[in-house]
This record gives structure tokens, sequence and C-alpha cells, in this order.
């Protein structure tokens, strides 16, 4: 018996329509809604995300060259169909039979039998033009909010630009553990490693010799410069990085986390390391530590519009409103994280945020208000990052720097001292 293959369940396909539909239509994170999907193989969950987040980060352009085959506006779901069968043809180097084979057959197994023939025609017309067809239409411009491309200013195109390429893999290698083969050594102290590498595949992840953690994300624990034995508080401290890198250096760290599931993900990742801290689940906001700390590191809740290369659904998901609430609830994490230092004492203040209102309005805040001095990062402790010192002597990483290398997270971070 021949069994038509546009029938046959493809796990990939549907996977990836369901995350499309979760981001776009139910504004739910890309990540909680992974987590969310049925059990399915490592191999189609990996090939579904990289399939969602292809169309989430280049939405504006296949919309663009979807737009001349459509006579009208198709209902979501039909909508959703295209862009995953344009983004297989246009983006991912399909096939162009099984791209539009596929997504026939995602539109019939999803209740959508009445649109396989417009389907099939519009993806037809666009594998016909291959993916040529993209050249014509400004993707950076089309793939980024208007509210973003204005607050992001004269680097707007170069930070759009970096957006329209998936992220490298960076790790932080634990003192005297060896780098895994395969990477380059970056001038700031991680390790690179190409897109799509494999962590946990890596020799020396089950022992703990490494973890995942941007070049720019790993900065704000370098720039603080824990001796050993210094009290550290890890503020919002979730996942961990920054808490591994603290208790690697030695420092005596307690890291405060409100998420419970959150601060279990730490511990996991704690254990894994072999790296010890003390876990505090609670707001931080309220929290108090029983004698003031030597160094603070307060990595704040924010927009996260730094790590869109990460995080393609945060365009989809942000609006401009969100920001006044996350700037309220910085600046209250900054006057805690202040009262938690000891005279003398050392803070770093640190957002994935590309938006001035969470960088350097909020470091402007928190001096003019709290009895806070900066203490600015000069150029030798930024080794081929020097440009990213700002005249304030704040940093500012954007995914437009390092261009040869592969760019970075986008961050901002200030220092200071308690008066």
């Amino acid at each position: 018996m021949t069994v038509d293959p546009a029938n046959m369940p493809d796990p990939t396909r549907d996977a990836a329509f369901a995350l499309l539909t979760a981001v776009l239509d139910r504004h739910r994170p890309l990540e909680e809604a992974l987590d969310a999907l049925p059990p399915l193989a490592a191999r189609d969950r990996a090939a579904a995300h990289r399939l969602a987040a292809a169309v989430l980060r280049r939405t504006g352009s296949l919309d663009a060259a979807l737009e001349p085959y459509l006579a009208k506006a198709p209902p979501a779901p039909v909508r959703h169909v295209l862009r995953l069968g344009a983004a297989a043809l246009l983006l991912l180097a399909t096939p162009p039979h099984a791209a539009v084979a596929t997504a026939v057959a995602l539109a019939r197994t999803r209740g959508l039998a009445k649109f396989t023939g417009l389907v099939n025609a519009v993806l037809r017309r666009v594998a016909e033009a291959g993916p040529a067809l993209l050249d014509q239409f400004d993707g950076p411009r089309l793939d980024t909010p208007a509210w973003l491309w204005t607050a992001w200013g004269a680097e707007a195109r170069a930070i759009a630009e970096a957006h329209q390429s998936e992220a490298p893999l960076d790790l932080t290698v634990a003192p005297g553990a060896t780098a895994p083969p395969g990477g380059f050594y970056l001038p700031t102290g991680s390790w690179r490693y190409p897109v799509g590498t494999r962590v946990a595949e890596l020799p020396g992840y089950a022992e703990g010799a490494f973890w995942v953690q941007d070049a720019a994300a790993a900065l704000p624990a370098r720039l603080l410069a824990v001796p050993p034995g210094e009290t550290v508080l890890d503020l919002c401290a979730a996942p961990g990085g920054k808490t591994a890198q603290l208790a690697a250096a030695g420092a005596r760290v307690t890291a405060v986390e409100r998420d419970p599931a959150r601060l279990v993900r730490l511990a996991e990742n704690l254990v894994r390391l072999r790296l010890s801290a003390e876990l505090v689940a609670a707001d931080a906001r309220t929290w108090r530590p029983a004698a003031p700390a030597d160094a603070v590191l307060l990595d704040a809740p924010c927009s996260a519009t730094g790590t869109i290369r990460r995080h393609p659904d945060i365009p989809h998901l942000k609006r401009p409103r969100d920001l006044s609430a996350l700037a309220a609830q910085q600046d209250a994490l900054m006057e805690a994280a202040c009262a938690m230092l000891r005279p003398g004492g050392r803070l770093v203040y640190a957002v994935c945020s590309l938006q001035p209102e969470e960088g350097p309005a909020r470091a402007a805040a928190a001096r003019a208000r709290l009895p806070l001095r900066p203490d600015p990062v000069r150029a030798e402790e930024l080794p081929g990052l020097a440009e990213a010192i700002t005249p304030d002597g704040h940093v500012r990483t954007t995914p437009a720097l390092w261009p040869e290398r592969g760019g970075m997270d986008g961050f901002f971070l200030a220092r200071f001292i308690r008066c």
C-alpha cells in the first residue's frame, strides 16, 4: 500500500506550528512553549525549535515575501503554515518538494483542509523565486519593531543586522579545567563554539568543567573582581552562571532568587559544577542579609532585548509599556542592593537590555538618590573590548560588537562603591 506523504505525521512540523501559535497567538515565551510540548525525540525537538525560531527571527521579511502571492490576508493559522513553509524554503535550504508537501500536510492535519490549495500554490511560487526573493527587502528593518528601532538610535541597523543570525555558544571554563576542543578563546576570558554546538555532548560537561554563558553575560561578575573569602550577594541569581563565577573565584556567595523553580535549576547547576553557595528563595527587594556584604551583583529583571539573537520571541512579546514597570522594579532592587552593602563595598548593576530606560537612566537615578559613587571601568579591565566602555565609565555591549568573532549579547553594567 502506498502512503501519501502529505498525510503522514511529521513531529517537527507539528511542534514548530505549536510553538509559533503559542508565541504569536497566546503570547507565551518560546522556551516556556518548548517545555510544554508533548514528549518528542531530541532531534525532532531541536529541529522544531530551529524552524520556529527562524520564523520568529525573520517574520517581517517572510510576510513581505508571501504578500505578493496572497489576494487577501489569510487566517492566522494559515499564515503560520505559510511562514513555516517559506522559512524552510528561503532560510533553511529545505528541498522545495519537501517544504511544500509538509506545509500542505500541516494545513490538512490542523483542520485547514480548505486552504491546502492556497498553501500549495503560494509556496510553489515562493520556491520558484528561491532565497533571492528576500534580497529585495530591507530585512533588518522589517524584522525589527518600530519602537525598538527608534530606541536603538544610530546603532539600530547594526544591531538589527546582527539579529538576523543565530548566536554562537559561549562557555565559561572553571578555574583549572580544560576547555573542550572546537572553540576559540575570547579576549575577555570566555570560550566560543560554533552555532548548533550541543553543550551536553562536549567532553567535560558531566564533570562540571564549564557552563554556558554569553561572553557579555560573563562581564558583570568579572568586573566585580571578588577576591577569595569575600562575602558576595548575587541578587536575582537564576540560572546561576554568575553565582558559579563568584563561587569559582573563592567568594562566599549567597544567591537570592524569588522564583522557587528557577532556584531549583540553579541548585542543580551548582551540583553539576561541584560548586557551593547559600541559596535563598526570596524577593531581593525585601530580603536582607544577616550582615552587610563586601560586594553585591545585581543582574536585574529587564526587557531582555539584548538577548534577541538567542530569544527571537522577545520582539513579539515585549511592548514599550513594559519598560516603566521594569524601571521601577530595577530602582527598588538598586535601593535594596545598596542597603545590603558595607561602606566601601562594591555594587555591579547589570541588565541584558539594549533600552536606555533600563541602563544609563537607572544608573543616573541610583547615583542621584543613593549613597553610591561611580567606580568607572578601565580599558585594561576589558581586553579587546575597550570600545564598550562609555564616557561615564559604564559598559554597553551590543550584538554588533565583535562582528568578526560572532557578536555578543547586549548588556549594560555600571559599577559603584557604597559611600
